[in-house]
């Protein structure tokens, strides 16, 4: 009888240890070295709080990894033919994670008041949101009833849907919200695949699993397959490489200086020591890396469309990604919009002509009678390297560049200003829509009141950038984009240097981990195999 007793116990503990195993593994363990601000959507500003938060919280509607907007709490919507009002109706199946205060059942389904509740916190001037802008076009929005939610636009816009798949305009519950009043950042309870469990701030944050969770993949089966997501909060980015080459981190996010030599060779590849456990994974990211001309510049160097076109010719793209980059990122031959975005073209810009940039440099010494032009670019520390070797290689052809390294803050108020001839910038996407990277070029949107800090004017840019607010039909609308980006590139305004890519490395036990042009993590989909 002991013996079977002694057995029984042994087959218990190794069954509670195997489970305990099993649930370990199936953890997700990625670092953020940035911190996390707040676990509240209404905040999610940065990569860092808009990874978190898109794990435990939903919206209307979701973007998939090819930038198209997807049902999410709403199963579908319709558009009236004005383009102006826009009615979503929603499942009946979603539920908020577990809490006390939802009473009896400790949960409760969301309803079109909670999208009411949660857009009108989303402008309070009192909570000050820097995601009130998403809203800024709406006219209205109501409950119409339980599962129909109601907006109403003051103008057409056709990259509304897109707005709404923003973190921003996720769903939350009143009565918690209030509960926890400005605490809710690190109570948060939402609708998403994981659920919040713990957060010790700036050591570790953990989700587990939400069971209740309302999506399924395509066989049938209920999301997300892992037990929990925990978070880690190493300020170093070499000390998170050195985890994750330990095992103890299954996921890292871009190439640092501090180890891409040692991860990839010249062109981007893998190298073999790592190949065997090391997965990547790269693609388009919506972000242009670019040199600005302020426009309203007195400089005659800057007003003349010949230096601004010999610039733009007189260095090789794909010669600089490889040495500064490793081969990481596409080099800009086409316009602003980036690749991965519906508008871009790659033959809209310029390629590598070293003779014709030369000649071009010559013909403005003839015409201006200035035998030494001169070029300063002003740049933060971080792109030095980049802006030193388009120095050497325009030196090379007769146009003195000088370089001017100054910190981001400084360069960000000057260039807002009008204090710079020449500046070093980059464009991330707000949300997935070319119009987005084209109100740069606006006239109504001269920085500091707008985006437009080259201060390029156009008429006919304007009369298209118009019109495509009134186009309701996307291949049309794309065509006004390419036709924008066009003009934009042949009168040189810019000088677009690369595409940036999305460059994920996960252990080889991570399954489903997609990659989108946004390089918004989701986790749903993702899996952990035993090795």
């Amino acid at each position: 009888m002991k013996n079977l007793l002694l057995l029984f116990l042994l087959f218990l503990l190794f069954f509670n240890c195997t489970r305990n195993n099993k649930e370990n593994l199936n953890v997700f363990r990625y670092n953020e070295h940035k911190n996390i601000g707040s676990l509240d959507p209404a905040f999610a500003k940065d990569n860092a709080d808009i990874w978190a938060v898109n794990q435990l919280f939903n919206g209307l509607v979701q973007m998939d990894e090819e930038l198209h907007v997807q049902p999410s709490i709403s199963k579908e919507w319709r558009i009236s033919e004005d383009a102006l009002t826009y009615s979503f109706f929603l499942r009946n199946d979603v539920y908020f994670h577990k809490h006390y205060l939802f009473g009896k059942d400790s949960t409760r389904t969301v309803k079109a008041l909670d999208f009411e509740y949660s857009f009108n916190r989303l402008i309070n001037k009192e909570i000050a949101s820097p995601g009130s802008w998403v809203l800024n076009k709406v006219d209205s929005f109501r409950a119409v009833n339980d599962s129909l939610f109601q907006i109403k636009l003051k103008q057409p816009f056709p990259a509304f849907l897109g707005l709404l798949t923003m973190k921003y305009c996720s769903v939350i519950p009143k009565e918690i919200v209030e509960h926890y009043n400005g605490n809710f950042r690190s109570n948060p309870i939402g609708t998403g695949p994981f659920k919040f469990k713990r957060w010790e701030e700036n050591i570790k944050l953990v989700f587990r699993k939400n069971n209740n969770y309302f999506e399924r993949d395509t066989k049938g089966n209920k999301l997300p397959y892992l037990e929990a997501v925990a978070i880690t909060f190493l300020p170093d980015k070499q000390s998170e490489f050195l985890q994750f080459i330990q095992g103890n981190l299954d996921y890292v996010s871009g190439l640092d200086a501090s180890y891409k030599d040692e991860i990839l060779t010249a062109k981007g590849e893998l190298r073999n020591l790592y190949s065997e456990e090391v997965n990547m994974i790269r693609g388009p990211y919506l972000n242009t890396e670019y040199l600005a001309f302020y426009m309203d510049s007195k400089m005659p160097e800057i007003q003349s469309s010949l230096l601004r076109k010999a610039v733009n010719l007189g260095f090789d793209r794909q010669k600089m990604m490889m040495y500064l980059r490793n081969g990481i990122g596409i080099p800009a031959n086409g316009g602003f919009i980036p690749k991965g975005l519906p508008g871009f073209n790659e033959t809209i810009g310029f390629t590598y002509q070293p003779k014709k940039a030369k000649q071009l440099i010559e013909q403005f010494k003839a015409e201006s009678g200035n035998n030494k032009p001169e070029i300063t670019i002003t740049t933060t520390s971080n792109y030095l390297s980049f802006c030193e070797f388009i120095q050497r290689e325009l030196q090379k052809i007769g146009l003195k560049i000088n370089v001017d390294v100054i910190p981001a803050a400084t360069l960000k108020d000057a260039k807002a200003n009008g204090k710079l001839d020449m500046f070093r910038a980059s464009w991330v996407a707000d949300y997935p829509d070319a119009e987005n990277y084209l109100s740069l070029y606006y006239s109504k949107n001269f920085a500091p009141n707008g985006p437009n800090y080259t201060h390029f004017k156009n008429e006919q840019f304007d009369l298209w950038y118009e019109q495509a607010f009134m186009e309701t039909n996307t291949l049309k609308r794309e065509k006004l984009y390419l036709r924008m980006d066009s003009l934009v590139m042949n009168q040189t305004p810019i000088v677009p240097l690369f595409y940036d890519e999305v460059v994920r490395f996960t252990g080889k036990s991570i399954e489903g981990l997609g990659i989108n042009p946004i390089n918004l993590l989701d986790l749903k989909y993702v899996n952990k195999k035993d090795l």
